[in-house]
């Protein structure tokens, strides 16, 4: 009896629940329909192909409220159904931006002692997003962007960009937490 009641607990180290799994799958579900929906949106006004970064608001609420691993986890999800719908370089483009996004955001997070704003983060979220995304570009060298015409232009895209998607998030919350209620992880 002893044994099985020490497997058990084990097995339940993670404290990840089915309900919590429900709501990941809803949050990846949540970002594929984002982002086509801004496929269907007028791309920015920008000489190089930019998006709004709508889909992020999943993985952002994800860091925020199921932690990292989930958050990493969708944007990984979310960058294979890119290699799916618009190609290798798009998807990976994608996984380089997530993952630093993610990283920055937690980051920021933790040395702020979880003060940072849904603002603040969403910001650093979506100007890493584009850094992450730019230096795989030139490590493909896929295209030949300047530096000094490109990286003004992402500042600003990011800013934007990063106030657009914690709007929404906050305007979102509200729903989102009748799903599954947490409080913030980090």
């Amino acid at each position: 009896m002893n044994k099985q009641s020490n497997s058990d607990h084990s097995v339940n180290k993670t404290n990840f629940s089915t309900r919590d799994l429900v709501v990941s799958a809803l949050l990846f579900a949540m970002a594929i329909a984002l982002g086509m929906f801004e496929n269907a949106l007028p791309p920015m006004p920008t000489p190089i192909p930019m998006r709004y970064g709508l889909s992020n608001i999943a993985v952002m609420y994800a860091l925020f409220f199921l932690g990292a691993p989930i958050a990493y986890i969708i944007a990984f999800l979310k960058s294979s159904f890119a290699v799916m719908t618009r190609g290798l370089i798009a998807g990976l483009t994608s996984l380089s931006g997530g993952l630093l996004s993610i990283t920055c955001m937690y980051l920021l997070n933790r040395l702020s002692k979880n003060k940072a704003s849904y603002s603040l983060l969403g910001i650093t979220g979506a100007l890493t997003h584009n850094l992450g995304q730019y230096f795989f570009i030139i490590l493909i060298d896929y295209l030949r962007l300047p530096v000094l015409t490109i990286l003004p232009m992402l500042f600003f895209t990011g800013v934007g960009t990063g106030l657009l998607s914690s709007a929404l998030l906050r305007a979102a919350l509200p729903a989102l937490k009748r799903l599954h209620y947490f409080k913030r992880k980090i």
